[in-house]
């Protein structure tokens, strides 16, 4: 049983903004079935780390989650920029049960546990403009992040974060959830959103005690990435 996760996937199935338009995309659904299947078991868990689809609704999106759960392996789903499909905890879950979508989960102010860690995590945001309205939702984000990491705790649990967005980026820091990181000790950061050219400013390895990984599925040429 092994732990994997993979961002941005951006499945477009029953909508029409498929990515194999863009460089390094070209025939990406068919590369991502095939190395999801090369590479994790049926009793293995996957983290998505936002951007799953493009639908603007849950309907929309019913091919791409179809897709997804077909897919070997418990996954966990957790918020991107591009999820408008993204509603309620409880309309998404009975999304999931009316169409028998039995392996996915949703990270959203909670935590699921796997041996002695535990997955926590949540989109993030940014602030580069430093406009109350962005502030407003970091702060928010950042209080998300910290109820599941003590959902984690309260279980005696080690977390490991997930997030959509970068909490480090070039030279550019979201404190609003570093400081989450840094007051619960965490070891290990995963995160996506970045594209293309932007890999190159992507943060890999240890940075003030936090190892971050960046898995958008480009970067990792749509192959799930083992946790740890």
């Amino acid at each position: 049983m092994s732990l994997y996760v993979i961002g941005d996937v951006h499945l477009s199935l029953d909508t029409d903004k498929a990515m194999d338009v863009f460089k390094g995309w070209e025939n990406y659904v068919d590369r991502l079935y095939e190395n999801w299947n090369k590479t994790v078991k049926p009793d293995d868990t996957v983290v998505l780390a936002g951007d799953s689809s493009w639908g603007m609704t849950l309907e929309q999106s019913r091919k791409d989650l179809e897709f997804i759960n077909n897919l070997p392996g418990k996954k966990i789903l957790l918020k991107g920029n591009h999820d408008y499909w993204w509603t309620t905890v409880k309309k998404m879950e009975d999304f999931f049960i009316a169409n028998n979508f039995t392996t996915l989960n949703i990270l959203h102010n909670n935590c699921y546990s796997y041996g002695e860690y535990a997955i926590c995590g949540t989109r993030g945001w940014v602030n580069e403009t430093k406009e109350p309205a962005d502030a407003k939702v970091l702060a928010r984000e950042a209080a998300r992040l910290k109820t599941s990491i003590e959902c984690a705790i309260k279980q005696g649990l080690e977390p490991i974060v997930f997030l959509h967005y970068p909490p480090i980026f070039a030279n550019n820091c979201n404190y609003d959830i570093l400081d989450v990181l840094y007051k619960y000790n965490i070891k290990h950061c995963y995160y996506g959103h970045i594209h293309g050219r932007g890999a190159v400013y992507a943060i890999n390895g240890v940075r003030d005690g936090v190892d971050f990984h960046y898995i958008s599925s480009d970067y990792l040429q749509f192959t799930p990435k083992r946790v740890l």
